[in-house]
């Protein structure tokens, strides 16, 4: 009989590539989708068809425990957020409410489903495997360079206090009731399937739209800041093999290298054939109010007990990025309402 996989946030990027990843492992996989009319629901089953959608929100924790009955998974990802961290600063309590709560009553609705109680006794059904998707901004003004599992977290924006809330709620649920609970320390992870308003995805489709004539210049930010970047098909693979693990522990996955924004720029820029000083501008009023300015991965122990390495570099995901994006522009597709993905 086919594992079956319930993942939050199936309409993201990340939600997307790990839909696709656990269909090829053989996986009956659920995503949970709220809302009766959900456009990239509908865009979703037109390009992953296998895919079957269940109702709920993070926000109600009755339609979670619902959800969580009717599916009967072997294993949860919770990938479902307010991920955009700018965001987090003007919807801060929605960011709390969803990016933190959400974890808490996604946690409680498998500990109810389960039969979980203190001591980890659960009913014969069998352990439900849940993974949380925590993240590199946790660590905001980061103690040490690389960041390890063991580093200190000092998070500098809502977004990041809301996930660091629900990485140490995993990490209780696990030592409180034997919960087989996970969390993977994401570093930056951008794909052709990230959203517009990520500085990856604006830097490259600010360099497809000056190459196709469409604008003259892009305004960004803080240059300066340095991200371990890597490809969203290569972490999602990281996710999985947690939840194959023997015990539960939580793991840092990013590559070890860190690049700037500048150099994404420049990368950016020089794959779609252009000078990016002739057309880039900083613009003061898009700093964050509260910056981080380096976070870097040190991924080892994901190499050394997962036997995980990420595969694609640093320049070939913003070459094909780039070329992803001159071939929507061309074809007079909407960034917004990205062809490639939902």
């Amino acid at each position: 009989m086919a594992r079956r996989a319930l993942i939050t946030g199936i309409t993201g990027q990340d939600g997307s590539y790990l839909a696709e990843h656990l269909l090829a492992q053989g996986y009956e996989v659920w995503g949970l989708a709220r809302g009766q009319a959900n456009p990239r629901v509908s865009r979703m089953r037109k390009l992953l068809a296998d895919v079957q959608v269940v109702r709920g929100d993070l926000l109600d924790q009755g339609s979670l425990i619902s959800a969580v009955e009717r599916v009967q998974p072997d294993e949860v990802y919770n990938l479902g957020a307010i991920s955009f961290v700018p965001m987090s600063w003007e919807q801060a309590e929605l960011t709390a409410e969803v990016t933190g709560m959400g974890v808490l009553r996604m946690l409680e609705a498998i500990r109810v489903c389960s039969g979980v109680s203190r001591g980890g006794g659960t009913r014969s059904t069998g352990q439900i495997r849940f993974y949380q998707a925590s993240s590199s901004e946790m660590f905001g003004q980061v103690t040490e360079t690389p960041q390890t599992e063991r580093t200190g977290f000092h998070p500098r924006s809502p977004y990041g206090v809301a996930k660091a809330y629900g990485h140490f709620l995993t990490q209780n649920y696990r030592e409180s009731y034997g919960m087989f609970a996970v969390s993977g320390i994401l570093f930056n992870h951008e794909s052709p399937r990230r959203g517009a308003e990520f500085v990856t995805r604006k830097v490259t489709l600010g360099a497809a739209r000056i190459k196709l004539g469409l604008a003259a210049e892009l305004r960004l930010g803080n240059l300066e800041a340095r991200r371990d970047w890597g490809f969203a098909g290569d972490y999602v693979r990281a996710m999985h093999l947690m939840l194959q693990a023997g015990t539960p522990e939580d793991y840092v996955i990013g590559t070890g290298r860190m690049k700037s924004v500048r150099e994404l720029v420049e990368a950016a820029f020089t794959a779609a054939g252009l000078d990016w000083e002739r057309h880039v501008v900083c613009d003061q009023t898009l700093h964050r109010p509260a910056e981080v300015d380096l976070l870097c991965a040190d991924p080892k122990k994901a190499r050394v007990q997962l036997g995980w390495e990420p595969t694609v570099s640093f320049d070939d995901l913003v070459a094909m990025m780039v070329e992803s994006d001159l071939r929507l522009l061309s074809e007079g597709g909407d960034p917004d309402q990205d062809s490639s993905w939902p």
